[in-house]
């Protein structure tokens, strides 16, 4: 029997485009501006913001200015989308950002600084990201305060937009989220005329109080939920699938693969399956996590480099079946669950598989 030669990450563009009208339909009156960071969370960000451009999407956000430069290059002068670099502007990039047309996303004053000195004796279109209590990237309250009480350092940039970004918003009792909202409500009143950005995924999901003048949605545009466990409202993005490679049957008692982790305690049947954590699928998920074969749910027993062994029991299968352990069946999120992990690790690993679209780009 000639087998296929890898795993697959099947990535279905249809999905993407249906989550993206639920979140964008959540929060009426509101631009839906997708991350596409880390190539598109990993399954590709070209495929995927080509696909969102088609449905009205005409912002996005990336991590670094290399993804913002790829991103340009891949949308071309027919598609002139407006990407946000959320690391901003480091000082001598300068040229690289005027080249490729990219809005630094500015969250520091050497940053500020370097954005006033690019932009010489006219204005430079610019974001800013200001720390509600996040504590991580973004301007500190008392800097935003000082920097907007002394107008002259913002002459030479045009700040269309001003962000923050929270911390808690996948538990949506947590006080959290009420304090950092109402600080940006302070931050709001200082830049009457930007736009106004706070929520990502999560925070849409919050309510119309924090949705403002432009949400970010990421990781549920790919079928992570809100809290971080599955939502009917999402569907699946990704599936990754692997081939059957052999059946084995292992007397009780015995230990399968490295070390002594593994005992099973009863005479299995077990498959070995060809993917593993060189694909991206996450060892300390082993004994944890579920594949899906013959319409059921089997035990995922150890995770190697090249292989996984699951417990197939009953499961009517033939060398060559493939199985599911991400997708519609293996919810991405309870993937994450049993990794001890989020959404979004588990879909940036997947870098060996073979990658297939469906649905137009």
């Amino acid at each position: 029997m000639s087998l296929p030669a890898a795993a697959r990450l099947t990535i279905d563009l249809d999905a993407l485009a249906r989550n993206y009208r639920q979140l964008r339909d959540l929060a009426p009156g509101a631009e839906a501006a997708p991350v596409v960071k880390a190539d598109g969370y990993g399954l590709g960000a070209a495929q995927i913001a080509s696909r969102l451009w088609a449905e009205g999407a005409r912002s996005f956000f990336v991590a670094r200015l290399a993804e913002g430069e790829a991103l340009r290059t891949a949308l071309g002068a027919a598609r002139p989308a407006r990407i946000l670099v959320l690391d901003g502007l480091i000082p001598g990039t300068e040229a690289r950002f005027k080249a490729a047309n990219l809005v630094p996303v500015l969250s520091s004053m050497p940053q500020i600084e370097a954005a006033t000195a690019l932009a010489g004796q006219g204005t430079l279109e610019c974001a800013l990201q200001v720390d509600t209590g996040m504590y991580r990237q973004g301007l500190p309250m008392e800097q935003t305060k000082a920097l907007v009480q002394a107008g002259d350092r913002l002459s030479h940039l045009k700040i269309d937009l001003i962000m923050s970004h929270l911390g808690s918003a996948t538990l949506p009792d947590d006080p959290r989220n009420r304090a950092q909202l109402e600080a940006f409500r302070e931050v709001r009143q200082m830049f009457p005329e930007a736009k106004a950005s706070l929520a990502a995924s999560a925070g849409i999901f919050l309510g119309p109080d924090y949705r403002f003048d432009l949400v970010r949605p990421g990781i549920s545009l790919y079928g992570g939920g809100p809290e971080e466990r599955p939502d009917p409202r999402l569907q699946a993005v990704a599936t990754f699938t692997a081939p059957l490679l052999a059946i084995r049957h292992v007397p009780a008692g015995s230990t399968i693969g490295y070390g002594p982790s593994m005992v099973v305690d009863r005479p299995s049947r077990v498959g070995l399956v060809g993917a593993g954590y060189a694909d991206g699928l996450i060892r300390a998920a082993k004994g944890k996590s579920q594949a899906w074969v013959d319409g059921g749910l089997c035990r995922v027993l150890i995770v190697t480099m090249d292989l996984i062994v699951i417990d197939l029991e009953d499961a009517e299968v033939q060398v060559g079946d493939w199985v599911e352990f991400m997708g519609r069946n293996v919810a991405l999120d309870d993937l994450a669950s049993a990794a001890g992990t989020v959404a979004h690790e588990c879909l940036v690993r997947l870098n060996r598989a073979e990658r297939i679209y469906r649905g137009e780009a």
